[in-house]
């Protein structure tokens, strides 16, 4: 019974999920089993305001439908806008594409990137493309996506720009066009989707462009995420990531826009988003590497007072992390870390998130940010 009730709370159609097992009149060794359900909207109107202390102002506006005329199909357009991205985005998944439980999505998008509002490079990217992708369910906790995406990438300059940027600029074009392969495995326990309090979740993918495109390169990433409670309010995260990537075939590195950034409240909090590892020896820009590790250990617990709150969750921390330009860079002395608490509120006006770190040992040239925070507001 308690497997069910999680099977429906992870479906994402419903706030809240209850069982009762009255017993059945007349009959003493027998009970009915009765699950009730609160439904939440299936398809939302958002228009959105947000503030990230990289990406700055955001303004978001999309239109989704989870359960398009009741199929369970998912629908989504949305216009993003930031001073690090502008995108436009389409996407539709059936997820059960077939009896069996095989998933069907595409989608199509277009996104211009500033680099150096992330705190990397200075450079400006425009790209725009079209993915499909198939689910495969193996068994209830353990899937496999497939997908194939076409991109189309236009890279530029400014004043600015490192080395790095233009040198890749003059040997390689700044236009390219490539068809990328994506296969991934995830294993998924977890009790629900929002604030778990068990089980682990784990994704192993491997993304790789076709041979002879313009761009010739693949990536491997590991990411696991593990919760175990320790008492009724307390929960232990552990939460790892691992990237890696490298060039082939004409191409003797991974594009430098296709590196790996660490630091702020996504890896290593503390350090200023995107700005640990390699850095321009001109400009002192990041430039991030092709080798990405990363991860943390937290104890979740709800606020004081509030023991049964679904909607805001605490936490204290300890991160620690880099990013290498390659696996043979690999230097466990030059990890950084971190201690901090941190909170997170799925307010009624968006969802907030922030954290108090102290680095433990930052270092000359370092960009350290003490509070970190993103919050959004629906209007």
């Amino acid at each position: 019974m308690e497997r069910s009730r999680e099977r429906l709370d992870r479906l994402g159609y419903f706030e809240e999920v209850n069982v009762e097992t009255p017993s059945v009149p007349g009959t003493p060794d027998m009970v009915d089993v009765n699950f009730s359900v609160t439904e939440h909207p299936s398809g939302n109107l958002m228009l959105g305001l947000g503030y990230g202390q990289t990406s700055g102002l955001l303004f978001n506006a999309s239109v989704s439908q989870d359960n398009f005329l009741g199929s369970g199909k998912r629908v989504n357009l949305a216009f993003n806008n930031s001073s690090v991205n502008t995108v436009y985005s389409f996407s539709y998944t059936n997820p059960y594409y077939t009896i069996d439980g095989v998933s069907r999505g595409f989608g199509a998008y277009f996104r211009q990137t500033d680099a150096s509002q992330a705190n990397v490079a200075d450079y400006n990217v425009d790209t725009f493309g079209g993915n499909m992708a198939f689910g495969i369910p193996i068994n209830e906790y353990d899937s496999v996506r497939l997908a194939m995406e076409f991109e189309h990438l236009k890279l530029s300059t400014t004043s600015f720009s490192p080395q790095i940027v233009t040198d890749f600029i003059s040997q390689k074009g700044e236009n390219f066009d490539t068809v990328k392969l994506t296969g991934s495995w995830s294993h998924d326990t977890r009790n629900r989707a929002i604030f778990p309090t068990k089980g682990m979740l784990q994704s192993l993918s491997a993304e790789m462009t076709v041979p002879g495109m313009d761009l010739e390169y693949y990536k491997l990433n590991y990411k696991q995420q593990l919760y175990a409670p320790l008492t009724d309010l307390f929960t232990f995260k552990a939460q790892g990531d691992l990237g890696y990537g490298d060039g082939y075939g004409n191409f003797d590195e991974l594009p430098f826009f296709e590196n790996y950034y660490a630091g702020g409240v996504r890896s290593v909090r503390g350090f200023n988003d995107n700005t640990l590892g390699p850095r321009d020896s001109v400009t002192n820009q990041p430039v991030g590497g092709a080798f990405k590790v990363a991860g943390s250990a937290e104890i979740l617990f709800p606020p004081p007072f509030v023991p049964d709150s679904k909607s805001l969750r605490l936490s204290t921390f300890f991160d620690i992390g880099n990013v290498f330009k390659n696996v043979d860079n690999f230097d466990f002395n030059e990890l950084r870390y971190s201690v901090g608490i941190g909170a997170s509120w799925l307010s009624p006006l968006g969802a907030l998130s922030f954290s108090l770190a102290s680095p433990l040992n930052a270092k000359s040239g370092d960009d350290t940010q003490v509070f970190q925070f993103t919050f959004g507001t629906s209007l």
